[in-house]
Formats: structure tokens, C-alpha cells, sequence
């Protein structure tokens, strides 16, 4: 059996958790590959809801919640599971199979659950007492922390707080010094009672995340709930909280695109074993442009994920030297990010071209995959920008951003 930090074989094509995937898992990946499995029925039953709701049924957020599905990254010490990023990506990645939503919340949530590596352990134990504690983060926007004594005192506005009507806590950027472009980042940690949530989550993919903007007026941040955004020194011992935090914060939701898709190639098998093309017999699988179509889906899928598992078993190594191996690990997560949200667009596109006008219909997976996997891949974390940042560094240029 593989250790705690194994990387996950790169062959392995995520798609819903069968029992073969699930038996080959480490623990304690296997149970929560297991959860996700156990919830595909509550999902199916309730998935009509998200659209509507334009954000995921309590019954299902609680389900998630219970499964530890939103404490993946939170340390052993306080009693998480710690994954590697490797598992980690494993998980969201099965369940964003399931549905593109679920997979964006437990991303950004399990991604959350990381701050305890970061605040003072009696904090961290405080905020995760609490089962089914989920933390909203949102990094789009920079507000104005001002210095007072024993913490600041905050202000601000910022959007994409995903689970933002489920959230306990809420994480906001802030600036000391908001004119100063290098003036330090700092992450501020806010109650729900002290946020103002704005129902502004009209899209149309991803619907079911509740992405929406909150506020902050004059809200007292004590100092204890504040760490640096880009250099936090580590409250806890393992690697994963010393990996550099715009690339870790940029990983917890980059396997949601690639999970999706796989999704979709499962989605489009069971499509093509029953659906004929207009004006034929001939069912959808029995044509070579069809089987030629999956195969392709598949092998640049695959090809996508082993870039990205190579980048971050690169980025954890250099980690531990550091140097300009450190400086090209970066740049090289950053494009395999990117180029894995291409990968995952390309290939719902061309299933749901293969699949003729039954895609369209939002009964149809397809129809959802198709706008979720563009939703995601709008992040900034998989924008065609990364290529920049690296191409920059290759021809002996500064990054061209300060967030690097």
C-alpha cells in the first residue's frame, strides 16, 4: 500500500469512483472515495435544485459536510486527514465527476481547511470543533485592513465567496496600505455574522457553488485571525503548508475541470450505448468517428492529468530546495493548470458535438458539463495569463506579477 505521500500513478483516468478505483486507493483516500460514491444518489435526486437555487440544497451541503469532504487539507494534528496534494486532487477530481458544483465546493472547502497549518492552534481548534465548518475564501479583490490595537479593523468587498450561504467563516485579502501595489497581503478571517452576503450568483455554469460577492464595514479582525497572504509562517509541520501558497491555493480547485470531463466521457458512453443518429439505426458507438472521438478524449485527458501530477510532484520537491528549481516549479504549475482547463474544455465540446442536438437539453449531462467546465476554467488560477508568467521567465524576464 501506498504512503501518506505517494504520487497517484498517472495512467489512473478519473471518473465516477468505481469499486476497482476505490480498492487500489490508500486510506485514507478510500473512504473518502467511498463518500463520494455513497452521495451520487442524493446528488442525482437533488442536482434539478441547484440551477434554480443557485446554490447547493442544505441536505446535500450537510451530506458533503459529514462526509469530511470539506476538511481534506486540515492537519492531522487537529484531526484532518492532511492529504498530499496528489489525494487530494483525486478526490475533487471524483466529485466533480458527479457534478461540477459538488466538485467546486469541496475543492474550495477542502482547500480551506488548510488555514490550520497557518493560525494559532487554539483558533484552528475553535473554528473546526465544528463538523461541518466551511470556510469561504475570495482572493479577486483587495480591501483595506487599518491597524488598531490587538488586530485591524476591516473593510472591503469581495466576490466569488463559493459557499458563501453555507460558510462559518469568511476569508477576505486586505492591504494595509492599499495604494502601495507591494504593500503586503493579508488574509482576514471574518465571522457570518460580521459579512454582508450579496445574492449577485446569476452564471451560467457552476450554479450551484452560491459564488457571491460579501462585505465587510468596519469589521474588527483580532490579530490572531489575520495571517500574510503570499509568505504565512507555518503553525503546523508538514510539507503541504510550506508549499508556496498562491500555487497550493491555485491547486485545490484545478482538478475540477479534469474531473468534469471525465465525467463527461462517462456520461457520453452510456449516451452513445443507447442513442442512434437521426435518420439511422446505427447507435452513436458503433461509429468510428465516435470511437476515434473517445479514444482522443481520453488520451489527451490522461495527458493533461500526468502533466499536472508531474508539475506538483516537481513543485514538492523543489519546495524543499528551493533556488530558481523552486522559481521554475512554479511557472510549470502554473501552465500545466492552464493547459489542463483546456484540455477538460476541449474535450466536453467535442462529446457534446458528437452527441448532435440531444446536448442542448439540460436533461442531458452533457448540456451541464459543458457550461460547467467553461464556468471553472474562467478561474484566474487556470487562465491563459500562466502561459505568460512562464514564457516571461523562459526569455530571462521577471514574472510580470506580484502575485507569484
Amino acid at each position: 500500500m501506498r504512503n501518506h505521500w505517494d504520487v497517484v500513478e498517472a495512467g489512473e483516468l478519473m471518473s465516477r469512483p468505481g469499486p476497482d478505483l476505490i480498492a487500489g486507493a490508500p486510506e485514507p483516500v478510500r473512504r473518502l472515495l467511498e463518500a463520494v460514491q455513497a452521495l451520487d444518489p442524493l446528488i442525482a435526486a437533488q442536482r434539478s435544485q441547484f440551477d434554480g437555487a443557485r446554490r447547493l440544497p442544505d441536505e446535500v451541503f450537510a451530506a458533503l459536510a459529514d462526509a469530511g469532504l470539506f476538511r481534506l487539507w486540515l492537519p492531522g494534528a487537529l484531526g484532518g486527514p492532511e492529504l498530499s496534494p496528489l489525494d487530494f486532487m483525486r478526490v475533487v477530481e471524483a466529485a466533480s465527476a458527479l457534478d461540477g458544483s459538488v466538485g467546486w465546493l469541496v475543492g474550495n472547502g477542502g482547500g480551506m481547511s488548510r488555514i490550520g497549518g497557518y493560525l494559532g492552534e487554539a483558533v484552528a481548534r475553535e473554528w473546526f470543533a465544528d463538523p461541518r465548518a466551511f470556510v469561504a475564501g475570495a482572493t479577486g479583490a483587495v480591501g483595506t485592513a487599518t491597524a488598531v490595537a490587538g488586530g485591524y479593523r476591516l473593510s472591503g468587498r469581495w466576490p466569488f465567496g463559493s459557499g458563501a450561504h453555507h460558510a462559518a467563516r469568511f476569508m477576505g485579502l486586505a492591504s494595509v496600505r492599499p495604494e502601495d501595489p507591494v504593500s503586503p497581503l493579508l488574509c482576514c478571517y471574518l465571522g457570518r455574522a460580521e459579512v454582508t452576503i450579496l445574492d449577485n450568483w446569476h452564471v451560467s455554469g457552476l450554479r450551484g457553488t452560491g459564488s457571491c460577492d460579501f462585505e465587510a464595514r468596519d469589521v474588527f479582525v483580532p490579530a490572531a485571525h489575520v495571517h500574510p497572504f503570499l509568505g504565512p509562517q507555518p503553525t503546523q509541520p508538514g510539507l503541504l503548508y510550506r508549499l508556496p501558497p498562491v500555487s497550493v491555493f491555485a491547486w485545490s480547485i484545478c482538478g475540477v475541470p479534469l474531473g468534469i470531463a471525465s465525467g463527461a466521457i462517462a456520461s457520453f458512453a452510456e449516451l452513445a450505448c443507447r442513442k442512434s443518429r437521426l435518420g439511422t439505426r446505427a447507435l452513436l458507438r458503433d461509429r468510428e468517428t465516435v470511437q476515434a472521438t473517445v479514444g482522443r478524449a481520453r488520451a489527451t485527458l490522461r495527458a493533461a492529468r500526468t502533466f499536472l501530477i508531474g508539475a506538483m510532484t516537481e513543485l514538492m520537491a523543489a519546495a524543499e530546495t528551493g533556488g530558481q528549481r523552486l522559481v521554475e516549479a512554479r511557472a510549470d504549475i502554473r501552465i500545466a493548470n492552464a493547459h489542463a482547463a483546456e484540455t477538460a474544455m476541449s474535450v466536453a465540446d467535442e462529446l457534446a458535438a458528437s452527441a448532435g442536438a440531444a446536448a442542448i437539453f439540460e436533461s442531458c449531462a452533457l448540456e451541464r458539463a459543458v457550461r460547467d467546465v467553461h464556468a471553472a476554467a474562467k478561474h484566474i488560477a487556470m487562465s491563459p495569463n500562466n502561459y505568460i508568467v512562464a514564457g516571461r521567465l523562459t526569455l530571462g524576464l521577471d514574472p510580470g506579477t506580484a502575485r507569484f
